[in-house]
């Protein structure tokens, strides 16, 4: 039997892995600008309608992916294996801090992207810790 923090966890992440690519995927504009200032997002969107064209694609389909990550995240909430979890929950932890430092050497070159990157890390850290605190308690768990 899983532990009851697991599907906690999984849907919470899910709502915020949905929501996230949905808001990309159809409101790229208004969250670039909302994140960026409007200045920053104004370049973020490319110099010519070709450039314009690919990177509003490009922004489309990774929040298809992301969408699709929530929703496969909603499914793995339901399953109740206890090592599934584990493993799933330390693929995740793994996952977030790899984005952090990947942020971190590529967001840090690209100066209109920088000022958000503490902001974006911290994000990615308390994800990550999410999922460190659902292993620490189902390892208490097993051991009590």
């Amino acid at each position: 039997m899983g532990s009851s923090g697991f599907p906690v966890i999984c849907l919470l992440h899910s709502v915020i892995a949905v929501t996230c690519g949905a808001m990309m995927m159809f409101y790229t504009k208004e969250i670039s600008s909302f994140s960026h200032g409007k200045e920053i997002a104004s370049r973020l969107q490319g110099s010519t309608p070709h450039d314009e064209l690919l990177i509003q694609i490009s922004n489309s389909f990774s929040g298809l992916l992301l969408f699709v990550i929530g929703f496969l995240l909603f499914m793995v909430a339901f399953v109740k294996d206890s090592k599934f979890q584990s493993f799933f929950a330390k693929g995740c932890v793994l996952l977030h801090l790899s984005l952090a430092v990947w942020r971190v050497y590529f967001q840090m070159n690209l100066a209109d992207l920088a000022a958000d990157l503490p902001r974006q890390v911290v994000g990615d850290t308390v994800l990550a810790l999410s999922w460190v605190l659902f292993l620490f308690y189902s390892w208490r768990e097993k051991y009590d």
